[in-house]
């Protein structure tokens, strides 16, 4: 399936304004970045195989490693990968827009969780418990 770089950019602004106000605020200097897919340079840091792809990545100082001293960083970044999260949410049950804002939303978050200091085995157990969504408190 198939879907412009312009209505992916659109949903993946949309998801980024999601953020519920109490994390959003907290993010500063970080900064939304959309490429097709992992370059070889990602790949060769990563220790990506030929066929394994990334759907995002985040690339920083996590907000618990910045101390009095953080001033003048460039952004951290959050990388949206169009194509790779494209192709998953092509393999979902649903309509694939919906697929696309779901797997992007899915993304944006273990990402953003990473900038707030989470590592990737705590990522992957609130995605298995589906606390990952950094929901508001009522």
């Amino acid at each position: 399936m198939e879907m412009s770089a312009a209505e992916f950019e659109q949903i993946a602004g949309g998801e980024w304004d999601r953020i519920p106000a109490r994390f959003a605020s907290e993010l500063k200097n970080v900064a939304l970045l959309i490429e097709d897919d992992v370059d070889d340079e990602i790949r060769a840091l990563e220790g990506l195989g030929a066929e394994e792809s990334l759907l995002g990545l985040y690339r920083g100082i996590p907000l618990t490693e910045r101390g009095s001293d953080y001033s003048m960083a460039l952004p951290d970044t959050i990388t949206l990968y169009r194509l790779p999260i494209l192709a998953e949410a092509a393999d979902m049950d649903r309509a694939f827009r919906d697929a696309v804002r779901i797997v992007v939303r899915e993304t944006i978050w273990h990402e953003v969780g990473h900038y707030f200091g989470l590592g990737e085995s705590e990522l992957h157990e609130r995605e298995r418990e589906s606390s990952n969504a950094f929901k508001d408190k009522h």
